[in-house]
């Protein structure tokens, strides 16, 4: 029965975290439109489908790395928030990466934006972070034995 509490806390730590990240990702592009006095916030309606369509695009490219790093956590009970946010920024390198072209003859990816990659690595920390949050504290703790909530019966004086 743990175990599939625990499922479902993995589950919506992963669409939070891939919300968190997609969010990120779409304000960061969007950031030198917004820089520029003479143009207003965009409309609600339009920024509403922009955020959907930047959260499939996270959760649709970052699901088989976040998965392994979801495995690799739970299976030797990985709880520190710091291997998070690294499990996060290499799944946000890998998906930024696994975008770009890369060139087998001289071993490079062609055409990497630093500032792309930075975006897609920083928006993975906090996606990391945020599944910590939510899901990351109790790794591997379904697998312990449920603890007894009274105290333990204490020999009298008499």
């Amino acid at each position: 029965m743990a175990l599939i509490g625990r499922l479902f806390a993995i589950l919506f730590g992963l669409l939070a975290a891939c919300f968190v990240a997609g969010t990120i990702v779409v304000v960061a592009l969007l950031y030198p439109e917004f820089s520029d006095l003479d143009v207003t916030l965009p409309n609600p309606d339009t920024l509403d489908v922009v955020l959907g369509f930047g959260f499939i695009f996270v959760s649709g490219f970052a699901l088989l790395p976040a998965m392994i790093v979801v495995l690799i956590t739970e299976a030797f009970s990985i709880r520190g928030i710091l291997a998070y946010a690294v499990g996060g920024a290499i799944c946000g390198a890998a998906c930024y990466l696994g975008l770009v072209p890369f060139d087998p003859e001289t071993m490079r990816f062609d055409g990497i934006v630093r500032r792309h990659l930075e975006i897609m690595t920083g928006a993975g920390v906090v996606a990391g972070l945020t599944y910590w949050l939510i899901a990351g504290r109790n790794a591997g703790a379904w697998r312990e034995a449920p603890r007894d909530p009274r105290p333990p019966d204490l020999p009298s004086r008499t």
